[in-house]
């Protein structure tokens, strides 16, 4: 059966595994479901329409599923959806989406999010991100997967960060983040690309050599953008398991609404 702290308030319509943990004094309320092995730290406050998948670790003091910090919000039955394996530590903020997006505010699976981190209205995070201590993503921004968010990071709305990218510490992020770079500061500026990161992942020699040219004519051969692009194209056949990471960066480029940190 579900372990259910004596001092929860667990709404009738909520719906919950029967192995879920729930800390004391935690309230969850109508609309929201729970999937099983999910632990519930104490006083969290859930809010529905919110989807919770398996396995997920919540600490304490946590706010999910409130209404858009959105001032268009008219109360429409919008939702947040949050997948499978993620870590959510003490004193996160995730709003549910606006109809002005697709309604729905989503993370992916295996997401380590820590301390004081707010998730705003139609966020996208992808899987295997990392999230530090006090980072801000606005309204509409999308990470790739294998993001990494430094601490005190501010993240502008509808900014879209690549799979592999990387934020330092306290970067002001008013620009798109391609794949695979480091960006820093304010102004915010590119700072080489997440070697080490990929390396950790598995990604091998060459994969990341035509990365670090990809890198190069992007951002160290005074090529104009369109310029950058075509040299990036033709790297196309080069490697056996490369044109993936290729597709990948051009994909971005072309997608990018805000232009892309340079």
């Amino acid at each position: 059966m579900a372990r259910i702290h004596p001092t929860a308030l667990i709404d009738a319509a909520a719906e919950l595994a029967e192995d879920v943990e729930v800390g004391p004094y935690t309230v969850i309320g109508a609309g929201v479901r729970i999937d099983a092995g999910t632990t519930i730290g104490s006083h969290c406050v859930i809010e529905g329409p919110t989807t919770i998948g398996r396995d997920n670790r919540i600490f304490s003091h946590v706010a999910l599923g409130g209404a858009p910090q959105d001032m268009k919000y008219r109360g429409e039955p919008t939702e947040l959806i949050i997948g499978e394996r993620n870590t959510i530590r003490e004193f996160c903020t995730f709003s549910r989406g606006t109809v002005q997006d697709a309604g729905v505010t989503r993370m992916g699976d295996d997401n380590w999010v820590m301390a004081y981190v707010h998730l705003a209205h139609d966020v996208v995070v992808g899987n295997r991100c990392i999230l530090a201590n006090n980072a801000t993503l606005a309204g509409h921004v999308k990470l790739g997967d294998w993001v990494i968010i430094g601490g005190l990071t501010g993240v502008h709305q509808f900014v879209q960060i690549g799979a592999h990218a990387m934020t330092a510490f306290q970067s002001h992020v008013s620009q798109d983040v391609p794949p695979f770079m480091m960006v820093g500061g304010h102004p915010l500026s590119v700072h080489g690309f997440n070697v080490e990161g990929l390396r950790r992942r598995g990604f091998s020699r060459e994969r990341i050599a035509q990365i670090k040219q990809m890198h190069r004519l992007l951002y160290r051969d005074g090529l104009t953008l369109e310029k950058a692009k075509e040299a990036i194209t033709a790297l196309k056949g080069q490697l056996a398991d490369g044109d993936a990471d290729v597709q990948l960066l051009l994909d971005f480029l072309a997608a990018s609404t805000r232009g892309i940190a340079r």
